[in-house]
């Protein structure tokens, strides 16, 4: 295996290494907006672990490393519509304020378009 620089990802097994890890996020996005939609809702695991994982993609991309490939915009697309339907199905039962819902939606919209965008210049 090759190696391009002297930084921890500058090497054919570095780039293995983040494409598996993007792939295990990637795939844990898939399956949970394709599974129950409950398990999408606010106060659940992959309520909140699917941001999560957004957001983690985005910082990994952001960084230009090889091995690092994001899903098409269409899938993301798809992912938004999605959780954002689980999203506002639960979030009212949950009683939050005015303010932190309006927040709240405003950063998950910020997120689910900054990875519709970032993918679309992959």
């Amino acid at each position: 295996m090759g190696s391009w620089g002297s930084g921890h990802f500058d090497s054919d097994t570095a780039a293995d290494h983040l494409a598996e890890l993007v792939d295990r996020l990637v795939t844990e996005v898939e399956k949970a907006v394709s599974g129950d939609p409950v398990r999408l809702e606010p106060d659940e695991y992959w309520g909140v672990a699917v941001p999560c994982n957004l957001e983690l993609l985005l910082t990994l991309d952001a960084q230009g490393w090889v091995g690092v490939t994001l899903p098409p915009p269409d899938a993301v697309r798809r992912w938004r519509t999605t959780y954002l339907a689980a999203w506002e199905r639960g979030i009212d039962a949950l009683e939050p304020t005015p303010e932190y819902r309006k927040e709240r939606r405003a950063v998950l919209d910020d997120t689910f378009e900054r990875l519709i965008a970032a993918a679309g210049r992959r």
